[in-house]
């Protein structure tokens, strides 16, 4: 035979209390969303539909219509060159006609490079503030970057040449 006496059917309610609250955070949790971004146009054959029009060196990406501030899903890419660069200083950057031959080497993979930051321009993650950089566009997963790594070794042009895994963004604030 079960008591049912005050103190069993305080601690029912506090159960019941304690369970419907848990669960509650955890449907709250479960329902909210993961920070959405858009891949990178990694190749330079196909057409990448923005709003935003894009500079020859920059690596394009699809930005929403009304967007301010927006970043890209991660990628890899293979560091091509790096230049140290005054963070005050505009004057230094890897030369467009660089870029353009190291582009005929990957046709099917962006060669982009940094230039001096800009309101509403393009920047990368987890690149240095006092560098500009030369690099191509590796791919979503790290084997494919490690490919793209053998390719780019494979032309001996670009000793010490290096993955990175970063993120194209944009701040027009």
């Amino acid at each position: 035979m079960i008591k049912s006496g005050p103190r069993v059917i305080i601690a029912l309610t506090i159960l019941v209390l304690a369970v419907s609250i848990f669960s509650g955070i955890e449907t709250s949790a479960q329902r909210r969303r993961a920070a959405r971004r858009n891949p990178v146009c990694g190749n330079p054959n196909l057409a990448c539909k923005s709003l935003r029009p894009f500079e020859p060196f920059e690596l394009q990406f699809r930005i929403p219509d009304g967007a301010v501030i927006w970043d890209t899903d991660l990628f890899y890419a293979v560091m091509l060159k790096s230049l140290k660069a005054p963070v005050d200083s505009c004057d230094v950057f890897v030369p467009e006609s660089e870029r353009l031959a190291a582009q005929t080497l990957f046709p099917n993979n962006k060669v982009f490079a940094s230039r001096c930051f800009e309101p509403g321009g393009i920047s990368y993650t987890n690149t240095s503030a006092g560098a500009q950089f030369m690099a191509v566009y590796a791919g979503n997963t790290l084997a494919e970057a490690n490919r793209m790594l053998a390719e780019v070794n494979a032309t001996g042009k670009f000793p010490g040449a290096s993955i990175r895994r970063m993120r194209a963004t944009v701040n027009g604030t």
